[in-house]
């Protein structure tokens, strides 16, 4: 597919911000993938800033939608003591997987108050199959001009053109921003001394051009700043998805841009795929497979548990029913790993909830101490757990007390070293935030914007988007009508209502991997926090379409 993409020589609009460039990139990627669709687009690139949260997703999202998903971001890189960005892209899987751990490193290799990057050296060391970009005003390069340390820039170009040969190039972008035709001169100057293609870009932070007003706002809430300050980032109106016609216009004065534009597709020919759930092999430790082990740990647990009951032949005749259950969906392994730390917290005194939910009707999990129920006294049915016609992973939801609970997270970080994660969440601009974040970077009064959001219902249970909020609120539609300031406030909340607002962790769940996380999914650790673990950039979903497993706690 990847060679058929540009047989027609479309422009190739590969620096796509999605909004998991937070509070830079306005873009949902399900919105992308129908733009594709109706716009029948061969192939478009993610180039988020920072990070790989929305990998997974725009890979499998874009390609369903018939187009070529090109991976990249923009990381950031330290070079004579001057950080910025440097926008890469995967090749092939050899250079996802070098995105990956270079996109780890920076947020897990950082010390704390610093911003997340990388070392030019991890760079070199993690090269291969990767394409790299000098990036635009705001990059690497662009820094170390504005710094005036042109000699160490060559240095950089001179080492990167070695090491990367026919995947480095000088990028021009013409958004109409300050400062942009003079970097450009300078590009253009060093192309020719040095031997570098030139390549055509835009970056692309929103799909309608008419959303640039409010993706000014989504940049002020970001940056803690207001929209009335003249000292703060200011992006020109071009920043929006342009079409074939407008970027060959645009860059006609320069043929070899457009030209390698055109030929990227050629040269990234990988994307993520879904994986089938790997869990952690638990049996090379114990001896002997793990449904062999489950069968014997599960045996020897009802033993002890019965004793001398009568009954002992039909809790035999239910718990071999579980195991073939167990054992024919592979889900062995899944029970080990959480008895083990179950069993390993009670024995160091670590308060233990007894089961609650589907799983206490499991049999298995009794025996192995996952639960404290007995599910045949209390008519308790295991198909509510687990059931092959309605394949799901096994949830086990286990309560610890919370003042010990970070002691059994540093026993998994010993235990499987290197593959342990939380999982990263993200804050969303919702009704009611949405309206306090726009209506303060808007300069509106405190009192003002409080009265208004308070119009809008607050129930987690069953939330209602901002235009149902608004219609179901005759003093909210009259206020619209009749005062500017509410209508702008409303326009520029309902276009950024949904998006990404900041990262968070997930309260309980955690992931743990067969191997190195790193060479599965990028990881994220947010310096300032007081976590034991990284988390994964990937949320749960993604995650959990990623191959890991979900352990809640």
């Amino acid at each position: 597919k990847g060679l058929m993409a540009n047989e027609n020589k479309q422009f190739t609009n590969f620096k796509i911000h999605t909004q998991y460039s937070i509070c830079e990139g306005a873009i949902k990627i399900k919105d992308l993938a129908e733009y594709c669709k109706t716009n029948k687009l061969p192939a478009i690139g993610l180039s988020d800033s920072l990070n790989l949260c929305g990998a997974l997703e725009f890979s499998e999202d874009i390609s369903k939608a018939g187009t070529q998903p090109i991976i990249g971001t923009q990381i950031n890189f330290m070079y004579s003591g001057i950080i910025g960005k440097l926008p890469l892209f995967a090749k092939t899987e050899s250079g996802f997987r070098n995105l990956t751990k270079l996109s780890s490193k920076s947020y897990l290799e950082t010390k704390e108050n610093s911003e997340p990057h990388c070392l030019i050296e991890d760079l070199i060391n993690n090269k291969n199959d990767l394409l790299i970009l000098s990036g635009g005003i705001n990059s690497l390069f662009a820094e170390l001009v504005k710094k005036n340390k042109k000699k160490q820039l060559e240095e950089l170009v001179l080492k990167l053109k070695k090491n990367f040969l026919n995947s480095f190039y000088f990028e021009i972008q013409r958004h109409n921003d300050e400062n942009e035709k003079n970097f450009e001169n300078f590009n253009l100057k060093k192309s020719k001394e040095l031997e570098i293609p030139i390549i055509a870009t835009n970056e692309v932070f929103y799909i309608d051009k008419n959303m640039h007003e409010a993706h000014d706002a989504l940049t002020c809430i970001g940056n803690k700043t207001y929209v009335s300050e003249k000292n703060r980032i200011k992006y020109s109106n071009q920043h929006y998805f342009k079409s074939d016609e407008e970027m060959l216009k645009l860059f006609s004065d320069l043929p070899e841009a457009l030209e390698n534009n055109f030929n990227i597709v050629f040269k990234c020919n990988f994307r993520p795929i879904y994986s089938k759930p790997v869990l952690p092999n638990i049996s090379s430790e114990k001896g002997g497979n793990a449904d062999e082990i489950l069968i014997k740990d599960s045996l020897d647990g009802l033993k002890e548990k019965l004793q001398k009951d009568e009954n002992f032949l039909t809790y035999k005749k239910r718990l071999d029913h579980e195991l073939k259950i167990i054992i024919e969906m592979k889900y062995s392994s899944y029970f080990l790993i959480v008895s083990d730390y179950i069993k390993w917290a009670k024995s160091k005194n670590i308060p233990v909830g007894p089961g609650r939910g589907s799983g206490a009707g499991s049999l298995v999990a009794w025996c192995l101490s996952i639960t404290d129920v007995d599910p045949i006294k209390f008519n308790l049915i295991f198909e509510r757990f687990l059931n092959p016609d309605r394949i799901s992973m096994p949830d086990f939801d286990i309560d610890f007390c919370e003042e010990k609970r970070d002691l059994v997270f540093d026993y998994l970080t010993k235990k499987y070293k290197d593959s342990v994660a939380h999982i990263i969440t993200f804050g969303k601009l919702k009704a009611r935030m949405v309206i306090r974040d726009v209506g303060r970077v808007l300069g509106l009064p405190y009192g003002f914007v409080d009265s208004i959001s308070k119009m809008i219902p607050f129930d987690p249970s069953r939330p209602q988007s901002l235009i149902e909020c608004i219609n179901n609120e005759p003093r909210l539609i009259k206020l619209i009508k009749d005062d500017t300031r509410v209508k702008k406030l409303t326009d520029l909340s309902l276009k950024l209502e949904g998006l990404n607002r900041n990262f968070a962790t997930h309260a309980a769940g955690v992931v743990i991997a067969d191997r190195k996380l790193t060479d599965t999914v990028p990881l994220y650790k947010d310096s300032s926090a007081d976590l034991l673990l990284p988390s994964t950039q990937f949320d749960m979903y993604s995650a959990e379409n990623a191959g890991l497993i979900k352990f809640d706690f």
